[in-house]
């Protein structure tokens, strides 16, 4: 038992889900298109980081899929709020408390790619940590990250949008500090480095699960193109809508997928 949860609600402990999921920016609708068994916000628990960001609830959702028990995290912290690598993952650390041993990871992120057009579904195969962090400082976590995200819930998740006739990209991630969005030089180095989509999460918080043995998988929702391949501004607000948007999608792979994962 981890020290730095003394004090969690019974309700969340009880709840025995396997299987979570992290709604990124403009992501909370999946919650609403699932019954919802009880709420909590972050807050109810001492020493879990709460994000003061647009798009990001802040709370459990406790739900089920065909009878087995679904968890929910809308919303997250980030690096640009403040908070050290080791803070912004401690809700992955929480979720390692209560059992959960697979994670799924969504966020939505600029795209790099040509033939990977904005409101489309990027899932990661790789990542680039350019944050200049990492939650495992402090020891030696020589953790092997060869296959950070899952190569057997990537070929669940592609079989599903298969089925479903959706496009799911498939691409390396690179993960960048922020708050500001990126420059057009800085593109073009993120795609001479091999980057298809850039962001501002999600990579801390594979490295933490993977380092405690968690399954993970990781979906972008391409919001944007990034700087200096259209010439437009880019904005917050376009990324939240973009991800409200592109959320139906997201929702239709999950629904066929999900029973194969929390069975």
């Amino acid at each position: 038992m981890l020290s730095e949860f003394t004090v969690l609600p019974e309700a969340l402990e009880a709840f025995g889900a396997q299987v979570a999921i992290v709604l990124g920016s403009g992501l909370n609708s999946f919650a609403d298109a699932l019954e919802i068994e009880e709420t909590i916000p972050y807050d109810a628990i001492p020493g879990l980081p709460a994000s003061k960001v647009s798009g990001h609830a802040g709370a459990f959702a406790l739900a089920r899929v065909k009878g087995h028990p679904l968890l929910l995290c809308r919303g997250r912290v980030h690096l640009y709020e403040g908070w050290s690598a080791h803070e912004v993952t401690t809700g992955v650390r929480l979720l390692h408390r209560l059992g959960v041993h697979r994670l799924i990871l969504t966020n939505a992120a600029g795209t790099l790619h040509p033939g990977f057009p904005p409101g489309q579904w990027m899932m990661l195969n790789d990542h680039l940590n350019l944050t200049g962090a990492s939650p495992l400082s402090g020891g030696p976590n020589f953790i092997d990250l060869t296959e950070a995200y899952s190569p057997r819930l990537r070929e669940i998740f592609r079989h599903a949008a298969a089925e479903a006739g959706l496009p799911l990209h498939e691409g390396v991630y690179a993960s960048l500090p922020g708050p500001q969005y990126e420059t057009p030089a800085e593109i073009r180095m993120l795609r001479t480095l091999g980057a298809d989509a850039v962001g501002m999460s999600t990579v801390l918080e594979t490295i933490q699960a993977r380092a405690l043995g968690v399954e993970v998988a990781a979906f972008s929702c391409l919001t944007n193109w990034a700087a200096g391949i259209t010439g437009e501004s880019l904005s917050h607000e376009e990324v939240t809508d973009t991800g409200r948007g592109a959320a139906g999608a997201l929702i239709e792979i999950l629904h066929r997928a999900l029973p194969r994962i929390v069975g």
